[in-house]
């Protein structure tokens, strides 16, 4: 019996303490299902939460903001609640109790509950963090550097500490969402050589990781985007696992890969076309503001004009519904599709007007950037952006914002600059980079041409301006000591003022950085070299040597990118042959792995350099690659697109022309006819003046025709006809296209309103093309490629062709009518003769 009752005894002790050592604050918070409830739990508990009630209580009520759509968030609700300043209160007197992985995520739930990061909580949170940094694992780390970069430390010391840390962890870094959140995170302050480290460590994360797992290569896109550095390797590698997701993204994600996508550089032919179908297949359901706004802006530049019409509108009806930076988004939207439907762009236009206190200068400029481009008029709404532009580039330090804003000011008409706008821009142009310089001068130079005192002298406070924009320049172009840095200014630099300023301290420039030229950046030097027309034979050896020593590294797109200077700017060595060859070789090996645009344009560029693949020929004309090609082709931009459409008849022709062995059909005709419809033949007072001249040479002007089409729809300057004794035929009918029997070139399909008609035996046809300096390199009289390609086929037309170079019918020893006559006289006659 005594036995009995001390067993009972012992049970009901058990038994109580079992129920009083359950935290039962925890269990009514576990089983909550809405914020109020939380914070409800919250309210009636006061004094007994404990760190472990807090944490979880704040977790929770980020967790049920993150799982709700942007448009049904109340995180506003939540901070005006009284109970949510009970817990913040209660977490900072108890930040020292926190354990490591409690102190990042309260700091990180807390921040997306848009606590102000000046707020002493969340100034205690950091500080603790970071006396704890060296012995944070890993996710933590990458969650705190990710709070960081939420409250703009990027180039902080600390995050310096962070960067550190991973430097020396790198290789224990096994979670792909870990190690890409970090990259984004420090992606500011990596050196090359961590840069590529990381990259090289995500590559393999990338192979063992979850394929679902999109958000993880959208970041590592994201880091590539930030370090300004293309890695077309990854970046394919990347592209490939968001395709297999594609179906889940909805419109915002889709629109911020393809903004990192356009940063970078990549099209990809599969992307833009199953991004097309997608976004499609969200209109439906994208009818809230925030969601349609996403779609309108990623799907209207590419969509069918039917849909397009359908996107606008519903973006009329939504338009009042719209916050300020979605009008601005949707603004920017119809700039690039060109849109003329005035009733939205008035609604758009209102949004804006209404809430120009909201912007920042940036958003100003391109708010005025979209309206001017889109010719709306509203001189209201223009005199406000002007004051407002003014107002911010007076206040503005910054030199990019300068930039921007001195850009764009320019574009407005004004009939007097405010006074102090010079002295601002003077200010800050010793900060800027090569091209914010190169900005800047064509914008002084727009201002001094609209001076009213501008015909009678030029005033004084631009040619200062003038003057330490070309110092500048010139002191950044002979510091510079990284060609990859200086590459990056260089990209996007147009314009007179660099080319006539800066040009030749570049070339200096470049060739004292020859031994950092790598194939890495030898893409974007090759570019930038065809881009200013600059011959320079110790460049372009080197490029030839570095990129035969890499070949087998070579990139698809780089390999275009390489040969694009050496066959646009006629670059004839024995490295430039081995080059071709090589670039042949691998090309042909990977064929089917370019994008259809690419292959187009690598085509072209072979073509120009009289190299004709049988491969590449075969790969390009058939059926199912122009199927593709067509289809790629309604995703690109307008310009992109006509550039490869111009591009694939100029390859047609030449393949026409020169490898008739082929039997490629050309297939081109309409197009030229379309496009010859399109355009007007101008002739310059040179042309007019060798016109006169020739007339003159060859007994009359019915000798001699003006802007004569050939078949494959050339235009020949002037076209004249000389018998076996020389002496020229005269045109008896209306200045209509003839044609040569010579040469007995098989025409493929007919064209339409071109005949020739039979010539006398011996006869031959001669064109006489005037050569302007766009048919030369820059720095010299060495002719490009495309001239000498015109050249060739002219000659198997059956035409003997008279290039007329622009510096010798200009030059001191023709300049007078008889030295002028005499000279044609001589070219057309000799070469005849011989």
């Amino acid at each position: 019996m005594f036995k009995l009752r001390c067993g009972s005894s012992f049970l009901r002790r058990l038994l109580h303490g079992g129920t009083a050592n359950r935290d039962q604050v925890l269990e009514q918070l576990r089983v909550c299902a809405a914020e109020d409830q939380v914070l409800d739990v919250v309210g009636k508990n006061k004094a007994k939460l404990t760190v472990n009630h807090v944490s979880t209580a704040v977790g929770m009520l980020w967790k049920f903001q993150r799982d709700k759509p942007q448009m049904l968030r109340t995180v506003k609700l939540i901070k005006c609640h009284p109970q949510f300043l009970t817990l913040r209160v209660l977490a900072e007197n108890k930040i020292a109790l926190m354990d490591d992985l409690t102190l990042v995520d309260m700091l990180y739930s807390f921040l997306r509950l848009n606590v102000d990061c000046h707020e002493s909580l969340v100034q205690q949170l950091i500080s603790e963090s970071w006396l704890r940094i060296d012995r944070l694992p890993m996710e933590s780390l990458s969650k705190f550097s990710i709070c960081l970069s939420d409250l703009h430390l990027q180039n902080s010391p600390l995050m310096g500490h962070i960067t550190s840390i991973v430097d020396q962890r790198l290789s224990s870094i096994d979670d792909a969402r870990i190690l890409t959140s970090l990259m984004i995170s420090i992606s500011s302050l990596v050196s090359p050589r961590l840069r590529d480290d990381l990259i090289s460590r995500a590559d393999e994360l990338l192979d063992t990781m979850d394929p679902a797992k999109y958000n993880n290569p959208r970041r590592m896109v994201q880091f590539l985007r930030n370090t300004r550095h293309i890695n077309r390797p990854l970046l394919e590698k990347c592209n490939k696992i968001i395709l297999i997701n594609l179906s889940r993204l909805d419109a915002e994600n889709i629109s911020m890969i393809m903004g990192l996508y356009q940063s970078l550089q990549f099209n990809n032919c599969d992307f833009r076309l199953a991004v097309k179908q997608r976004l499609t297949e969200l209109i439906d359901s994208s009818m809230d503001p925030f969601s349609f706004t996403k779609l309108f802006v990623a799907l209207a530049p590419r969509a069918s004009q039917e849909i397009r019409d359908g996107l606008e509108n519903t973006a009329l009806l939504l338009a009042d519904d719209l916050s300020a930076h979605q009008a601005l988004a949707v603004a920017e939207a119809l700039e690039e599709i060109q849109s003329r439907n005035l009733s939205l762009l008035n609604k758009i236009a209102s949004v804006i007007q209404r809430n120009l206190h909201v912007y920042r200068p940036v958003e100003i400029a391109r708010i005025t950037q979209a309206l001017f481009q889109l010719k709306y008029q509203n001189p209201e709404l223009f005199n406000k952006l002007r004051k407002i532009l003014v107002k911010y580039l007076l206040r503005s330090f910054l030199p990019y914002e300068v930039t921007m804003l001195t850009r764009v000011l320019s574009m407005l008409p004004c009939h007097r600059l405010e006074e102090g706008v010079i002295s601002r821009v003077d200010a800050v142009v010793t900060q800027c980079n090569l091209n914010d310089l190169n900005t800047i001068s064509f914008s002084v130079a727009k201002w001094l041409r609209n001076e009213p005192s501008y015909r009678h002298n030029t005033p004084s406070k631009y040619v200062r301006l003038l003057q330490t924009l070309n110092r500048c320049g010139r002191e950044r172009l002979q510091k510079a000591n990284r060609l990859d840095l200086l590459l990056e200014e260089l990209k996007y630099i147009t314009g007179e003022w660099f080319e006539e300023r800066l040009l030749d301290e570049t070339m200096v420039t470049l060739k004292r950085m020859m031994d950092q030229i790598h194939m890495t950046n030898v893409p974007e030097l090759c570019l930038f070299l065809t881009k200013i027309n600059h011959i320079c034979p110790p460049l372009m050896d080197r490029i030839a040597n570095i990129a035969l020593k890499d070949i087998d590294k070579i990139h698809n797109w780089a390999i275009y990118a390489t040969l694009l200077p050496f066959s646009v700017l006629n670059y004839n060595s024995v490295e430039a042959d081995e080059l071709y060859d090589a670039c042949i070789h691998r090309m042909t090996a990977h064929i089917s792995s370019f994008e259809p645009h690419m292959l187009v344009l690598l085509g072209y560029s072979l073509a120009l350099a009289d190299y004709f693949p049988e491969e590449l020929v075969r790969e390009i004309f058939c059926i199912e690659f122009l199927g593709k090609l067509d289809a790629q082709l309604e995703t690109l931009p307008v310009a992109l697109n006509m550039r490869i459409r111009q591009r694939l008849m100029e390859l047609n022709r030449a393949v026409c022309l020169e490898c008739p062995e082929y039997q490629v059909p050309w297939f081109h005709e309409n197009y030229c006819q379309q496009f010859r419809k399109q355009g007007k033949v101008t002739v310059s007072p040179v042309q007019q003046q060798i016109h006169n001249m020739l007339g003159e040479v060859l007994g009359g002007i019915n000798f001699v025709r003006v802007a004569v089409d050939t078949p494959y729809f050339y235009t020949v300057d002037f076209e004249c006809v000389l018998d076996k004794h020389l002496q020229p035929l005269p045109y008896s009918g209306p200045s209509t296209l003839q044609i040569s029997n010579r040469g007995k070139v098989h025409w493929g399909t007919s064209s339409e309103g071109i005949t020739w008609d039979m010539l006398p035996p011996g006869a031959q046809r001669v064109a006489v093309n005037f050569l302007d300096s766009k048919s030369f390199c820059k720095n010299s009289h060495h002719l490009k490629g495309e001239t000498l390609m015109i050249k060739r086929h002219l000659e198997i037309l059956g035409y003997l062709v008279v290039q007329v170079p622009h510096f010798e019918w200009n030059s001191m020893e023709l300049s007078t009518p008889n030295a002028w006559k005499e000279y044609l006289k001589k070219n057309v006659f000799r070469q005849l003769s011989s």
